[in-house]
């Protein structure tokens, strides 16, 4: 990946540094997992980009890049055998040619400086989004509600805001 997205926003300073991590992550998500997880790595490399002082002036690219693919398959039960894709920590480890405990402590430090926890929103997978029902829960007037209980017009508020996914909303089955 040659040439910045729009949407990634990163700061010139950081850009060269931040594309090479991208193209990285980019070449091992479409050996080893698929494009979905590319772009939550994207997001997270232009993330960590933007931060003053950017965490990724320094350090091995391979790390920057092998820690963000763990935090992205953290997020997303990449290391849990009964998810599609799956990938142990062992075998990124492995494959991205980093020790396991500096993948896992880079990994750390990125989680901590983002606070970045389990089913993060904006590093969740759709099927991840669409499975969790605390990605659909809206604060109104002290109650928080499923958003798919509002009126279309509240529920296209809160996607305009970012207070849910920027998905199609699930149906009344998934209720």
């Amino acid at each position: 990946m040659s040439k910045q997205q729009p949407s990634l926003r990163i700061p010139e300073a950081m850009r060269d540094r931040a594309m090479q991590i991208i193209a990285l992550t980019d070449q091992f998500c479409a050996e080893h997992l698929d494009a979905e997880y590319a772009e939550l790595c994207r997001k997270l490399v232009a993330k960590l980009a933007r931060k003053r002082p950017s965490p990724l002036a320094r350090g091995d690219l391979r790390v920057w890049a092998g820690a963000t693919v763990y935090v992205v398959g953290g997020v997303n039960f990449l290391f849990d055998k009964s998810q599609k894709p799956y990938l142990s920590a062992d075998d990124l480890s492995r494959l991205i040619g980093v020790a396991k405990s500096t993948l896992a402590n880079k990994a750390r430090q990125i989680r901590d400086l983002l606070d970045i926890g389990v089913f993060e929103p904006e590093f969740s997978r759709r099927a991840m989004l669409e499975q969790n029902p605390l990605s659909w829960m809206v604060m109104v007037n002290g109650l928080i509600m499923d958003v798919r209980d509002l009126p279309p017009e509240l529920q296209e508020e809160a996607r305009r805001r970012g207070l849910i996914p920027d998905l199609p909303l699930p149906g009344p089955e998934a209720n």
